[in-house]
């Protein structure tokens, strides 16, 4: 058992794979076995629910620091990218990092049949490229190397344009400082750095962005009045981001209301100063230079086999060991880490 940051996680030690699975606190995990035990006796109710999806809901928006009314509920990043690229006119220019994280690139290669075309560049050719898309669409954090975009570059060469930004913040938010109002659209899913379970999601969109989007997953709970909207005609939707949720995967959400108001009460730049630190501390200590990310990759033959086979948690991208340094990892961590690779 680890105690770090307030919390308790019941996990194993060289656990260094969040940035494929996040591992909840013991308060996360025991929150989403309490509602599973209601729901067996039959005591659950659905109504009950609707607190947890607005507390998480709202923590998000702080976390990626825009107002509340600007979020959406869904239940993967890329079914909510698939919402904004449904909605582009024909013919819309996409301009994507090279070898994107496929969720962020495929909803928009998707629309080829209307015209839509996505280009992709290098990463730091992003900015000076946005001009020539009438969308960007960008992770945060880059899954496969944990590379990070440069926002404030990105953030200046759309300014005043008519190059609309999306921002996948699946491999940032939670340990990464985030202001991202000024993007016209920010999603993520919960599973990995947010430590809920997997099936919830996250999607932030300007106000001059959702009124041009069509609410093609429209039902129930996007409903103005969600239980006065169950049944019959006319449509009548919610007048904000609300109009584009999903029916909650309702205890996925109990847990995202018990992580990420955590989350959001932390300093951040203090889980980004712990985090980054580690991942430099195995940088360094393997001959390399410090970085800005809490995700490293070690580019070295047999790397990933050799940590697995000392019952280290990484996982492999691109032929490259990526172990990733989250708020519950220690120096220890790195440590075994280096004594494996050395």
């Amino acid at each position: 058992m680890r105690s770090m940051f307030g919390q308790q996680f019941d996990m194993p030690d060289g656990y260094l794979n969040t940035a494929s699975i996040g591992m909840p606190p013991v308060a996360v995990a025991e929150a989403v076995v309490e509602a599973v035990r209601s729901w067996r006796a039959g005591s659950g109710r659905a109504g009950e629910f609707d607190e947890p999806v607005a507390l998480a809901r709202a923590a998000f928006a702080q976390l990626v620091g825009v107002g509340v009314e600007r979020v959406a509920i869904g239940s993967s990043a890329s079914a909510l990218i698939g919402l904004v690229a449904a909605s582009l006119p024909d013919g819309c220019r996409v301009l994507v990092a090279r070898d994107e994280f496929t969720s962020v690139s495929f909803p928009f290669a998707a629309q080829a049949g209307r015209g839509v075309t996505v280009t992709e560049v290098e990463l730091a050719e992003l900015p000076e490229r946005a001009s020539e898309a009438d969308l960007v669409a960008v992770s945060v954090v880059q899954s496969a190397d944990g590379a990070l975009v440069d926002l404030d570059a990105l953030r200046a060469a759309t300014a005043g344009t008519g190059t609309r930004v999306l921002l996948d913040a699946t491999q940032a938010v939670g340990w990464l400082p985030l202001s991202l109002s000024w993007a016209d659209a920010v999603v993520a899913a919960g599973y990995k750095w947010l430590l809920c379970p997997r099936g919830v999601a996250w999607l932030a969109v300007s106000e001059e962005l959702r009124r041009s989007m069509v609410p093609h997953a429209a039902n129930w709970y996007a409903g103005e009045d969600r239980w006065a909207s169950i049944y019959g005609l006319p449509l009548r939707l919610a007048g904000d981001a609300r109009q584009l949720d999903t029916s909650p995967a309702w205890f996925c959400h109990v847990g995202a209301a018990a992580a990420l108001p955590w989350l959001a009460s932390l300093d951040l730049n203090q889980v980004r100063a712990h985090c980054v630190g580690l991942a430099n501390e195995l940088r360094v200590g393997l001959g390399g230079e410090p970085s800005n990310s809490a995700i490293a990759v070690v580019d070295r033959p047999g790397a990933a086999e050799r940590l697995s086979e000392a019952g280290l948690s990484v996982s492999t991208r691109r032929g490259a060991a990526r172990l990733a340094f989250y708020l519950y990892n220690t120096e220890a961590d790195v440590k075994r880490a280096l004594d494996t690779l050395a």
